[in-house]
């Protein structure tokens, strides 16, 4: 009996000792500063990603996929969108941005090029009408800008372990305060819009996936809030999908040969 009495002994401070010695669970970020931080020096490990983009405004609803490089230099990305109505494709290289224009309209092109560069101070019909909201379009599918949001102007509210597809996930909700990101607005938001808020509206949600690895795996920034405090109906959300992280990624700008101005209306 004393034998046996011992051997239960040792077993069970086998179990307790094997308790103590597991592993613990990661600890989730409460500080918006440092899940940003983390996520970042995780999106720049990661090097390239695909991913998956939609725009809703109201009835209004776009959609985009593309393919980005992440640098300390800055972000390249090549996508297709068609958020004018119409299939267009955009680059972000060099912090430069370049639409294809659709064949349709060359002929508004010097010597019919196929690229122009977009810019939210250009003089060019384009950048005139959509340079802004393309710009941000295009910088809001970059994980790294949105993250510097989220550092800058976000605050955790909760976070909980889930899965993403099937694939584990630390899922952050987040709220983001829009007065803090001065012109630094995510894409599809005027700037003029928050001189007409007051108030009100300014602070949204904001949902962050990410994996093991602290790479994002989604975010969904949602702007109801503003088109409801404008006196609007509708949502309004911006949601970007990112996958196969570390994949082959080739993005480059266009041939100069390949740049024109656009000149029509």
């Amino acid at each position: 009996m004393r034998r046996t009495a011992v051997t239960g002994v040792a077993a069970l401070l086998a179990i307790a000792s094997a308790g103590c010695s597991s592993a613990p669970e990661p600890q989730r970020f409460t500080d918006a500063r440092a899940l940003a931080d983390a996520a970042s020096a995780a999106t720049l490990a990661g090097h390239t990603a695909k991913f998956t983009a939609d725009v809703t405004t109201g009835t209004l609803v776009s959609h985009g996929q593309g393919q980005a490089k992440f640098s300390p230099s800055g972000t390249s990305l090549s996508m297709t969108t068609d958020y004018v109505g119409e299939p267009l494709e955009l680059r972000l290289v060099d912090k430069t941005l370049y639409a294809k224009v659709p064949e349709s309209a060359r002929d508004q092109v010097s010597d019919h090029k196929a690229w122009v560069k977009v810019s939210p101070e250009g003089t060019d019909p384009l950048s005139q009408v959509l340079g802004g909201s393309l710009v941000q379009l295009a910088e809001q599918n970059d994980p790294a800008r949105t993250l510097t949001q989220v550092r800058t102007a976000g605050t955790v509210a909760s976070s909980e372990e889930t899965t993403l597809d099937g694939a584990p996930a630390e899922h952050y909700h987040l709220t983001v305060d829009l007065a803090k990101l001065g012109s630094e607005l995510p894409g599809g938001l005027p700037a003029e819009a928050l001189t007409r808020l007051g108030d009100r509206g300014k602070t949204v949600p904001f949902d962050l996936w990410l994996d093991p690895q602290h790479r994002p795996m989604q975010l969904v920034l949602d702007l109801t809030p503003v088109m409801q405090a404008t006196g609007q109906t509708g949502v309004a959300t911006v949601k970007a999908r990112y996958t196969d992280w570390n994949s082959p990624v080739t993005v480059n700008a266009p041939a100069p040969a390949d740049i024109g101005t656009l000149t029509g209306g």
